[in-house]
């Protein structure tokens, strides 16, 4: 994630709408992405990038599935 250069702001308000274990739907997207300044396609991969993240910490695969995966 620091490779998307994020201003100090753009991290607080993403994480501020990151959700452990849930997806944001298509119209939080938009909204988080235009109040970052950011586009949809960047804001989807933070978020994608964030769950892994959260994923791998808490002990489950990186990748949404199973825990017997």
């Amino acid at each position: 994630m620091d490779c998307m250069k994020l201003s100090e702001y753009q991290a607080k308000v993403l994480e501020e709408n990151f959700k452990p274990g849930k997806v944001p739907d298509a119209t939080t997207l938009t909204l988080v992405a235009a109040e970052c300044g950011l586009s949809e396609e960047e804001t989807q991969k933070w978020f994608k990038q964030r769950t892994s993240q959260w994923r791998q910490a808490e002990g489950l695969p990186a990748e949404l599935g199973s825990v017997l995966d």
